[in-house]
């Protein structure tokens, strides 16, 4: 009876395993396990009601023989299509990184010309720099004498702003005065 006990614990731990293992790939004791149970039912299956069971466990196995084969067609060719999607993705991974090292080369191009254009208008400049002494001093004069109209003209513009809120003001005392002496007259 204990070995009995052993045997079907060994089963029901076999049978965890083999539903945490992926169905593609059963482990070899799980064959061996139903190996021995199709076994034992072939030796027992005398009667004409073990026939009955016998022929459905028989097309049972052979429906699930035939999922765990397609299945294992499935992940087959799930596999080969990843190694084709990484074997694609690493050839657009190239042809992205050659047109980018172009770019690159082309961007390095262009800052040397742009840097070299940058030292020639350096050097006429440095060249226009004293013809422009004479012209700067000329411009600094009128540049004073606009800032000079500039502050004249905010010194009457806030002259302007304080006459018009006088102007109001005696706007408003007006019309105050107006209502004022029609209430009287009336």
């Amino acid at each position: 009876m204990s070995s009995l006990y052993t045997r079907s614990k060994e089963f029901t731990r076999n049978r965890k395993s083999q539903s945490d293992s992926p169905p593609a790939s059963p482990s070899p004791t799980a064959k061996t396990l139903r190996h021995e149970r199709l076994s034992r039912l072939e030796s027992g299956g005398s009667n004409p009601a073990s026939s009955d069971s016998y022929s459905d466990r028989t097309s049972a196995r052979a429906r699930r023989e035939a999922r765990e084969a397609r299945l294992a067609s499935l992940t087959s060719r799930v596999e080969e299509d990843s190694n084709k999607d990484y074997k694609k993705l690493y050839e657009s991974a190239l042809t992205e990184n050659q047109k980018l090292k172009t770019k690159l080369q082309e961007a390095q191009l262009e800052l040397a010309d742009i840097k070299s254009k940058l030292e020639k208008m350096a050097q006429q400049k440095q060249e226009k720099t004293s013809d422009r002494s004479s012209v700067l001093e000329v411009e600094k004069r009128e540049r004073r004498a606009l800032e000079r109209k500039m502050s004249e003209m905010e010194e009457e513009m806030k002259v302007l702003t304080e006459l018009k809120s006088d102007n109001q003001r005696l706007k408003d005392e007006n019309g105050a005065l107006i209502r004022v002496i029609s209430k009287l007259s009336k």
